[in-house]
C-alpha cells in the first residue's frame, strides 16, 4: 500500500518487489508539470524508503507517449529567476532517480521528448519499444534542455552527438537510439514493461548491497557535474527572459511556426 495519494501517477508493486510508476496524464500525452514533478519526488522517496521494493520501472500511460515533454502552458509563465528555479527543481527530482541506489529502468513506450527524454536519461537503464521516439526540441521554444539533458546526453552518447541532437532538435527512432547508446535495448511494442521486469529479475539475483554499491561507484565516476548543472539552470533561466522564448512558446500554443529574431 502506497504511503501517498497520487493524481498524476500510478504506483504498482508486485510480490517480487518490482515497482511500476506510470505517468498518468494521457490526455496531455503525460506532459510534465509541477504536480507531476512533486509526485515523482514523493514516489521516489517512497521507493527508496520501502524495504519491500527492490527496483522501479518508469513508464507512461496510453500507447502514444512515455512523456511527450513539459507542459508548455506552464513554462510560458517563466521569467529569468523563475526559469532558473524551475530548471533546478527538475534537476533535483531527476537527480533523485539517478542517485537512487535501487535500480530504475525507463520503459519508453512512445514519444520521449524534451523533459520526457530527460526523465528517461535519469533512469539507470532505458528499454524502448520499437515505435519509441526520442528528441530534445527545446531550441524550437527558444530554450535549452533544463532538467539535466545537456549533461546526461553528453555522457551517454558523447559530446559531438549530443551537440548534433540538441542543436538540430532532431527526433530519432528507437533503433537509432540503440545504435548511439541512448537506450540499452529495443523490444516489441507493448513489451517494454515486461522486458524491464525480466531484466530486473536478473538483477534481483545479485547481492543487494553489491547492486547498491555498484550504482554508487558508477555514479562517482562522473566528475564536476554540479558546475555543469548549475550553468545549465542559469542559462535556462536567462533564456526565459528573451523574446525568442516568448515567441517560441506562443507559436507552439497557437500551432504555428515561430518567427525568431535572436533577441
Amino acid at each position: 500500500m502506497s504511503k501517498h495519494v497520487f493524481e498524476t501517477l500510478l504506483l504498482e508493486v508486485d510480490e517480487e518487489g518490482l515497482a511500476v510508476i506510470t505517468i498518468n496524464r494521457p490526455q496531455k500525452l503525460n506532459a510534465l508539470n509541477s504536480q507531476v514533478l512533486s509526485e515523482l519526488e514523493d514516489v521516489v522517496h517512497e521507493i527508496n524508503d520501502r524495504e519491500d521494493i527492490f527496483a522501479a520501472i518508469l513508464t507512461g500511460s496510453g500507447e502514444k507517449a512515455f512523456v511527450a515533454g513539459a507542459d508548455i502552458a506552464e513554462l510560458q509563465d517563466l521569467n529569468a529567476p523563475r526559469g532558473t528555479v524551475a530548471a533546478e527543481r527538475g534537476q533535483e527530482v531527476f537527480a533523485l532517480i539517478e542517485n537512487s541506489t535501487k535500480p530504475f529502468i525507463a520503459a519508453v513506450n512512445g514519444y520521449a521528448l524534451g523533459g520526457g527524454c530527460e526523465l528517461a536519461m535519469s533512469a539507470h537503464i532505458r528499454i524502448a519499444g520499437e515505435k519509441a521516439v526520442f528528441g530534445l526540441p527545446e531550441l524550437s521554444l527558444g530554450l535549452i534542455p533544463g532538467y539535466g539533458g545537456t549533461q546526461r546526453l553528453s555522457r551517454l552518447v558523447g559530446k559531438g552527438r549530443a551537440l548534433e541532437f540538441i542543436l538540430t532538435g532532431a527526433q530519432i527512432k528507437a533503433e537509432q537510439a540503440l545504435a548511439i547508446g541512448l537506450v540499452n535495448k529495443v523490444v516489441a511494442v507493448g513489451e517494454e514493461v515486461k522486458a524491464s521486469k525480466e531484466m530486473l529479475k536478473v538483477i534481483t539475483t545479485k547481492a543487494p548491497l553489491a547492486v547498491k554499491n555498484a550504482i554508487k561507484a558508477i555514479q562517482a565516476s562522473e566528475l564536476d557535474k554540479e558546475s555543469g548543472y548549475r550553468a545549465e539552470a542559469e542559462l535556462f533561466g536567462n533564456l526565459c527572459a528573451t523574446e525568442d522564448f516568448t515567441e517560441g512558446t506562443t507559436a507552439f500554443l497557437e500551432k504555428r511556426k515561430p518567427n525568431f529574431t535572436g533577441r
